[in-house]
């Protein structure tokens, strides 16, 4: 386990480093757009392993395990736009508001985050500018065109969560957040609860806050039809469970009827 010394130098990516977003379908079919904040597990070099040990940052703290991978099948099977955000949660997480302390947290769940402990002003906006930022002006672009192009559009955030959680366990097997708009929770609730197989949380383990970002942002600001979606990552972690759950969630969005 390494920490990269500090620098005073305020660059945080490298010429040949990704990009911190990536798009599949930019000019998908689907009303659907999809977006996945906690894609990844990159770590820009200079920030090493922000002291801490892979196995964990490989959990729920360091991304949203199997969340990608579902959210590139839905995107294939609707044919919908998806942008997600490839650098780890621990960086910087895509889904709060800058400022707060979740965004650069220096401890998640149990587990301390030393490349997050008194971080400098100019190093915190570093992470801001060069990830934060791009992946939500690309998002922003991009509903922009469909907006400019009369598009329909219906904004559906994947997440993916711990079955235990700071020692306690979650029944759920999938769930949808909100805040005040809820047709297109209530219809995905409605199908997903058909499938007799499933303990569906609303609003559990997780509701839409004055903490999140892209469900208010993105969706609300532009009065689009909204919802966070959640998966329990156990069930998502093999190639296997990913294929079943991103055709369960295509068979039930073909039916949702919002526009």
């Amino acid at each position: 386990m390494t920490l990269a010394p500090t620098r005073t130098r305020s660059r945080l990516l490298d010429d040949d480093e990704p990009r911190p977003f990536v798009v599949e379908r930019a000019d998908g079919a689907s009303p659907f757009f999809l977006t996945c904040d906690h894609a990844g597990l990159l770590i820009p070099r200079r920030l090493g392993d922000l002291g801490v040990e892979e196995r964990a940052r490989r959990t729920h703290i360091g991304w949203d395990v199997g969340a990608l991978a579902v959210a590139s099948r839905l995107s294939a099977l609707l044919d919908a736009t998806l942008v997600a955000q490839p650098y780890s949660r621990l960086v910087i997480d895509c889904n709060r508001v800058v400022g707060t302390e979740p965004s650069i947290p220096p401890r998640s769940e149990r587990t301390d985050i030393p490349g997050n402990l008194d971080l400098a002003a100019d190093a915190r906006r570093a992470r801001e500018r060069e990830i934060y930022e791009p992946y939500h002006a690309e998002i922003e672009r991009l509903l922009d065109q469909r907006a400019a192009a009369g598009r329909a559009t219906v904004l559906l955030a994947v997440h993916s969560f711990t079955p235990i959680y700071d020692g306690v366990p979650r029944p759920w097997h999938v769930a949808l957040s909100t805040d005040d708009y809820r047709p297109l929770a209530d219809a995905m609730l409605s199908a997903l609860r058909e499938e007799h197989d499933l303990v569906v949380g609303d609003n559990e383990p997780y509701s839409v806050d004055d903490v999140d970002y892209g469900i208010p942002v993105h969706g609300a600001r532009r009065r689009l039809p909204r919802a966070l979606l959640e998966i329990r990552n156990d069930r998502i972690e093999t190639e296997a469970g990913q294929e079943e759950w991103a055709a369960r969630l295509a068979r039930v969005l073909r039916g949702v009827r919002l526009l």
